[in-house]
C-alpha cells in the first residue's frame, strides 16, 4: 500500500517532532515545517526518503502555501496536515499581560493555524484528507484571565466548524487536546506529565482510523 503524506507545522521539537517519528514508523511520508532549519535537516536525514525539510515561519501564509505545494510535488499528494505550531505567554492573565506578546501569540496560535488550513485545503479536497489541530485542555475549561487559553478555545471552535466543511467532500478534521506536556513549551522539565510521544500516538490513532469515522477530538490528560 503506498505511503500517504503528512504536513506538520512546529515539527522541529516536542509534539511535532514526536508525531513525525510516529507517522514515519506507521507508514507515512512527512513534510517537516518549522523555523529551525538545522533541526529539520537532522530529522529529514534520520527519516531518509520518507522526510522532507521545509523550513519556514508558520505566521507567513505564502511560506506555508509554498511548503505544502512543494511537499505535494515531492511525494505526489498530501493526505493530511497537522496545524501544530503554537506558543504560550510569559506574562499570564489579562491585567498583567503584555499586549505585544498577545499579538505575537495570536499570529501563531490563531493566524498560523488558519494559514495551515487554507494552504492545505486544496490538497485535502483532492485526497479526501485529514486535518489535525493541536488544541489544549486550556481550550476546554476557564482559566482565570488566560489569553493563551482563549486562543485554544478558538482552535476547538474552529476545528468543529472545519469538520463540518470537510464533511461535504469526505474529509475529516480532528483536535488533539492534551493537558500539560513535557516539551520545550515549559522552562522546567515535567517528567511526571504527558510526554510528546503520548500525544503523537493520539494523533496517529486519529489519522489511521477508518475513513468512515471522524474522531473530532481526543482529550488526554496526565494521570498526575
Amino acid at each position: 500500500m503506498p505511503r500517504k503524506t503528512l504536513f506538520i507545522t512546529g515539527a522541529s521539537t516536542g509534539i511535532g517532532e514526536a508525531t513525525a517519528r510516529a507517522a514515519v514508523e506507521n507508514g507515512w511520508h512527512v513534510g517537516l515545517f518549522a523555523r529551525s532549519e538545522d533541526k529539520l535537516n537532522a530529522l529529514s536525514e534520520e527519516f531518509g526518503q520518507h522526510g522532507l525539510a521545509l523550513p519556514g515561519d508558520a505566521t507567513d501564509f505564502k511560506t506555508q502555501t509554498e511548503a505544502v505545494n512543494t511537499l505535494a510535488e515531492h511525494f505526489g499528494s498530501v493526505e493530511a496536515a497537522f496545524a501544530n505550531a503554537g506558543r504560550g505567554l510569559d506574562a499570564a492573565g489579562t491585567d498583567e499581560g503584555d499586549p505585544e506578546e498577545w499579538q505575537q501569540m495570536i499570529q501563531l496560535n490563531i493566524m498560523g493555524l488558519l494559514w495551515t488550513t487554507k494552504a492545505a485545503m486544496p490538497h485535502l479536497k483532492k485526497s479526501k484528507g485529514h486535518l489535525l489541530m493541536t488544541g489544549s485542555a486550556a481550550g476546554r475549561r476557564h482559566i482565570k484571565g488566560s489569553v493563551y487559553g482563549a486562543s485554544k478555545w478558538f482552535v476547538h471552535g474552529y476545528a468543529g466548524n472545519v469538520a463540518e466543511e470537510m464533511r461535504e467532500f469526505g474529509g475529516r478534521c480532528s483536535v488533539i487536546a492534551p493537558g500539560m506536556v513535557n516539551t520545550p513549551f515549559f522552562d522546567d522539565s515535567k517528567p511526571e506529565k504527558l510526554q510528546p510521544e503520548d500525544v503523537a500516538r493520539a494523533a496517529v490513532f486519529a489519522l489511521q482510523s477508518d475513513p468512515r469515522a471522524n474522531i473530532q477530538e481526543i482529550f488526554l490528560m496526565p494521570t498526575q
